[in-house]
């Protein structure tokens, strides 16, 4: 008696091989898109990461504006006499990448306030230095010599809290984005004020 042999038929093997192309092509389509929500998430990580370090970049800057401001300790709630346009006071906007539209807005909010004010002594002061000679001025003569009766100069140093907030802005520049970053920067900075002014800068 002779053994049978049962071969395949050549359509079920068709068949074997079509959906193993299908699952192949399934598996590369989705490799793909992996790759291209892997390659946008990056993206996005990284202009998030250029827009707040733009931030952190102009709050500081403004802070520097603010110290720079002879308005600082006399009005603080109006530190810059031309404010970013559109904006309320105390603000700043910067062009970060020179296409003729507002990029990013800093604003100094709440306005600065005085932290300590202290008397600076005369002792401390370098009389070859500009800034050191306008704290004695009315200073008796006699106070500078041997065995001067007064200690103080008429300059107080006083501390202040500054924090400025940044934000991106939109496309048009005139108003922050709905979701751009955000960078706050908190700074107390040390200003010199004349001691009659005192009273009204920092009570």
């Amino acid at each position: 008696m002779r053994a049978r042999r049962i071969t395949p038929l050549q359509g079920s093997q068709r068949g074997l091989t079509l959906i193993v192309g299908l699952i192949m092509l399934v598996l590369t389509t989705l490799i793909v898109l992996a790759s291209f929500h892997l390659g946008r998430n990056n993206l996005d990580i990284v202009t998030n990461a250029q827009q707040r370090a733009e931030g952190l970049a102009a709050a500081q800057q403004t802070i520097e504006a603010a110290l720079n401001s002879p308005l600082l300790t006399t009005s603080p709630a109006a530190i810059f006499p031309v404010p970013c346009p559109g904006f309320p006071n105390n603000t700043q906007c910067y062009d970060v990448n020179a296409d003729g539209k507002n990029d990013v807005v800093a604003q100094i909010t709440p306005p600065p306030s005085c932290v300590k004010a202290e008397p600076v002594p005369l002792t401390s002061l370098d009389l070859a230095n500009t800034n050191d000679q306008l704290c004695t001025v009315g200073i008796p003569p006699s106070c500078f010599g041997m065995g001067g009766a007064c200690s103080n100069s008429n300059c107080d140093s006083t501390v202040w809290d500054v924090r400025a907030v940044a934000q991106t802005l939109n496309p048009s520049g005139n108003a922050p984005a709905g979701q751009g970053a955000t960078a706050v920067v908190n700074q107390g900075i040390s200003v010199r004020v004349a001691k009659d002014d005192v009273a009204t800068s920092c009570p």
